[in-house]
This record gives C-alpha cells, sequence and structure tokens, in this order.
C-alpha cells in the first residue's frame, strides 16, 4: 500500500494543466446562450418541484 502522496499531487497537478491549457475563455454570445440553457434549466426544475410538492400537500392533507 502506497502512502505517499506526492505522485497523485503530481499527477493532479500535470491533469489541471492540460485543462488550463486547452480551456479557453467563451466569448459573450457563448457565455449567454449557455446562461439562458442553465436559467431555463433551472427554472423548469424549479416549476417541476413546485409542483410535485402541491401534489403531495394535497393528497397528504
Amino acid at each position: 500500500m502506497d502512502l505517499n502522496p506526492i505522485p497523485k499531487i503530481k499527477s493532479f497537478y500535470a491533469d489541471a494543466k492540460h485543462v488550463m491549457g486547452v480551456s479557453y475563455k467563451p466569448d459573450m454570445d457563448t457565455f449567454m446562450r449557455t446562461l439562458k440553457v442553465v436559467l431555463i434549466g433551472v427554472l423548469i426544475l424549479g416549476v417541476m418541484g413546485f409542483i410535485i410538492s402541491e401534489i403531495i400537500k394535497f393528497v397528504a392533507g
């Protein structure tokens, strides 16, 4: 059993460096499109949660 954390830390650092190298800052159009999709998803999940909670209250009460 290897208890030395140094190789894992080095591997994580190399992976993080690779991710930072291939990633890029999105332009405003891409950012706004992503923001809209995320907000619509959050809204849909919120509405579904509200509807389910109201159904549960109706059935239980």
